[in-house]
């Protein structure tokens, strides 16, 4: 189930709303699957536990980093590689400039601690 919700995840500009949504979805299957009620009371941290889970958020960010692993170990030349030195060209519409991956995963190093030059 968890597999397919997450299928090409790595490539995804995630927001929090996009996590909050498939945190709900996976808790709401694990519910089910386990026959939890909204009468038992138990906590999403102790679901988690119970069936030797993780939250969205890590397992989105643990594939985002193994696949950009991944493409940095591929030769010169491969596609992927390419793709990740690339910017557009020209300038964007009015407004605030849109949330990229590359942004997001610039961001996600400098706060994990990561310095590059």
């Amino acid at each position: 189930m968890k597999a397919v919700l997450l299928c090409a995840s790595e490539s995804w500009t995630v927001t929090q709303k996009t996590i909050d949504r498939l945190q709900v979805f996976v808790n709401k299957c694990l519910r089910r699957i386990l026959d939890i009620h909204w009468t038992d009371r138990i906590s999403n941290k102790e679901l988690w536990k119970k069936t030797d889970q993780e939250p969205v958020l890590v397992q989105l960010r643990r594939r985002k980093w193994n696949w950009l692993g991944h493409t940095l170990r591929k030769s010169g030349d491969s596609i992927a590689k390419l793709g990740l030195q690339w910017t557009a060209q020209g300038h964007g519409g009015r407004g605030r400039p849109k949330n990229t991956w590359r942004w997001e995963l610039e961001n996600e190093m400098w706060t994990a601690g990561f310095r590059y030059s």
